[in-house]
């Protein structure tokens, strides 16, 4: 990683203390300077130009939100939120605002246990801090209900062409508005059913599905184990677990497990992707988004071995071009889409 300059914003004096400290272990990091809130957070991003800032939402004077919309529009710059987890709603709307990233705090309160994000902190401010904002500002001109934009009119479905009944999506950095992106675009409930793992910690996901669910008439709901995986509805991966199918009967059935010693990143799509490969076939699709990492690319050879089709986001609309990147490089890839594009291409291929 080449040399990052940090700027910490939160009101807490303990806080910055200990977020700061725990920059400072990452080669490469320059804490440029310290704000305790939104109003000092914006005259110092100007003064100082960070490469990256750390944001609490909760602050006096001035809140996240606000410095989150002036901050887009005047200096755009590659923003974590360290929020607690009473705050579930508040991160995706920052995330919609612009923000990149997010790392829970253990508690609201000031507490020790702020130490225990650290690992996750440092993993995020390295694949983070190079961020093009490009990327994150033109995902609010993409189509979406209820913000004015255009909705995707859906089709009668096309019988003359096999018609995949099933699509799973896994995203990491980046991926909540674009799954904002595609479910908003889809302007009536059909007979498709979804899976979603989004690289998310536990106590996140209830109120990631919640909020998706508003924009989109698809029912999106966090997947339980014995949920069946059915038409017009889409099963999210719960935070810190991993999304399974069986098969009882004719059903197919969601199995929340814990994840594996070997997986890197949770939910792991390369375990959603297998399981599904496995039980649909050539009726599935899968979709990689944006992120870090190789997630999904096990996944993917599978689906496609198995007859399924797979999609992956162009490098010029990821966020983080990892997991397309490790997708594609598999040779298993059958389109590669600008965000723009995938929920039309994904309702094509559906048969609509």
């Amino acid at each position: 990683m080449n040399h990052v300059r940090v700027l910490v914003v939160d009101d807490s004096a303990y806080n910055r203390r200990t977020i700061i400290k725990m920059l400072e272990t990452i080669p490469g990091v320059e804490i440029v300077g310290y704000a305790v809130n939104g109003e000092e957070g914006l005259r110092k991003i100007i003064d100082l130009q960070p490469d990256l800032v750390t944001l609490d939402l909760e602050m006096p004077r001035m809140d996240g939100f606000t410095f989150l919309r002036i901050i887009m529009k005047i200096r755009p710059t590659p923003i974590i939120v360290v929020s607690a987890r009473s705050e579930d709603e508040n991160v995706f709307k920052a995330l919609e605002l612009g923000a990149v990233e997010f790392v829970p705090k253990p508690s609201a309160r000031v507490s020790p246990d702020l130490l225990n994000i650290r690992d996750d902190l440092v993993r995020k401010v390295r694949q983070v801090a190079r961020t093009d904002m490009k990327k994150i500002l033109d995902r609010s001109v993409y189509p979406s209900a209820g913000t004015g934009g255009v909705v995707l009119q859906v089709r009668e479905k096309n019988s003359g062409k096999r018609n995949i009944g099933h699509v799973v999506i896994g995203a990491s950095t980046g991926g909540p508005p674009a799954l904002q992106t595609i479910f908003a675009g889809i302007s009536e409930p059909l007979p498709i059913a979804f899976a979603v793992s989004q690289h998310m910690p536990p106590g996140f996901t209830r109120a990631f599905a919640e909020r998706l669910n508003k924009f989109s008439s698809m029912e999106i709901r966090e997947a339980r184990t014995g949920d069946p995986m059915k038409p017009g509805q889409v099963l999210i991966a719960p935070g810190g677990k991993n999304l399974l199918f069986y098969r009882r009967g004719k059903e197919v059935l969601a199995k929340i497990v814990d994840p594996s010693a070997e997986d890197r990143y949770i939910p792991s799509v390369d375990a959603m992707f297998l399981s599904a490969g496995e039980l649909f076939g050539p009726d599935l699709l899968g979709v990689i988004l944006t992120g870090m990492g190789n997630d999904g690319a096990r996944g993917v050879s599978a689906v496609k071995d198995r007859g399924g089709e797979i999609f992956a986001e162009s490098e010029e609309t990821s966020v983080v071009f990892g997991m397309p990147k490790e997708a594609i490089a598999t040779g298993k890839v059958d389109r590669i889409l600008p965000m723009q594009r995938m929920c039309s291409e994904i309702l094509r291929s559906c048969g609509f």
